[in-house]
């Protein structure tokens, strides 16, 4: 029985021996584990060029352009106030910025508030007007025979300025009356283009020496013009 045993364990030793060295007693699934993580003809070595491109940070992505700055006019002016507002612009120095449109009269009719006494009365009425909501006024500055009125409005016909009338008795308005009217001279509007926030604030604080003009931005047509 003890020979038995001896033999047995020997047996085991040389089976345990032979499998060990014996390259072809290694599992078919180790053998495909070492094959692939061994692929020289896979490796590449980098040259400077391509080592220091991959090393380069990436370049941030370039800001947007920023937009155009609006297009503003101010007016309309009377041919008296148009010199008058010209030398206020000066002082902003605009350059090829300013620019001017003139807009003729037509004859028509026209609702207004006949003279008053004078410019103090008029900018007076004009205050009164802008309390009763009445924003759309004009007063004129320097003409003979309507020096100091108001214009509320001109209208190519006389029911549409009727209309207007009605409308502004609605809102308070007592003293404006419908007339025909007779070809003026025109307004003038200013134009500046690339207007910033700064200009804007500049041209606000001018009008308010030039009561019954206003500020607005540009339209399609008036940019091209």
């Amino acid at each position: 029985m003890r020979v038995f045993f001896f033999l047995l364990l020997l047996a085991n030793a040389s089976f345990l021996a032979f499998s060990w060295y014996w390259p072809g007693m290694q599992s078919g699934s180790e053998v495909q584990i070492m094959e692939q993580q061994l692929n020289p003809e896979k490796i590449r070595l980098l040259g400077s060029d391509q080592a220091s491109v991959l090393a380069r940070k990436p370049e941030p992505p370039k800001p947007p352009p920023h937009a155009a700055d609006a297009c503003l006019e101010w007016g309309a002016f009377a041919a008296a106030d148009t010199a008058r507002a010209e030398q206020a612009l000066a002082v902003l120095a605009l350059g090829d910025k300013l620019g001017r449109r003139r807009l003729e009269d037509a004859a028509g009719y026209w609702v207004y508030i006949p003279p008053l006494a004078n410019r103090q009365a008029a900018i007076q009425k004009a205050g009164e007007l802008k309390r009763l909501g009445v924003d759309d006024y004009f007063i004129i500055p320097d003409d003979p025979e309507w020096r100091n009125a108001v214009s509320l409005g001109v209208f190519k016909t006389e029911e549409a300025a009727n209309a207007r009338l009605t409308a502004l008795r609605t809102k308070g308005v007592r003293s404006a009356i419908v007339g025909a009217r007779d070809a003026q001279g025109g307004k003038t509007y200013f134009r500046v283009s690339e207007a910033g926030a700064a200009i804007a604030a500049k041209l606000n604080e001018l009008k308010q020496n030039f009561p019954g003009t206003d500020v607005r931005e540009c339209t399609t047509d008036e940019r091209k013009g």
